[in-house]
């Protein structure tokens, strides 16, 4: 088995755990690097069934529009990965409490100047280049 990392948290997450080996010895060993999987990249790792190449892609959207601080906080909630619906964070049992600390720790990651959408935190875009 894949040496763990938070990849392999991910996708053991998502009930895809199978692929962790795969997506490590492709080279993706990081959050940041797995914002940029797309189909030809399933295809390399080894995503054949389409459900499972769904629900990757979805939550790599959601990753890209989060970021990858996101998926940290939703490992505790592996449910939230689960399900097929990328607005799933909203459709918590306790969405109040989520807004409210998303809200809290934007407005800490502010006061500490810290942008998660900035180099050193994300990978800039093919069309910010």
């Amino acid at each position: 088995m894949a040496v763990s990392n938070i990849v392999c948290e991910w996708l053991r997450a998502l009930g895809l755990g199978q692929y962790a080996e795969s997506f490590l010895d492709n080279g993706y060993d990081d959050l940041e690097i797995c914002k940029q999987v797309g189909d030809p990249d399933l295809d390399a790792i080894g995503v054949q069934n389409p459900a499972h190449r769904s629900k990757l892609l979805k939550s790599v959207r959601l990753l890209r529009e989060k970021g990858a601080a996101s998926v940290y906080f939703q490992l505790n909630d592996p449910k939230s990965l689960l399900s097929d619906n990328s607005d799933s964070l909203e459709r918590d049992s306790s969405p109040l409490m989520l807004s409210e600390l998303e809200a809290l720790l934007q407005e800490q990651l502010k006061a500490d100047g810290v942008c998660l959408t900035a180099h050193p935190y994300s990978t800039p875009s093919k069309d910010s280049l």
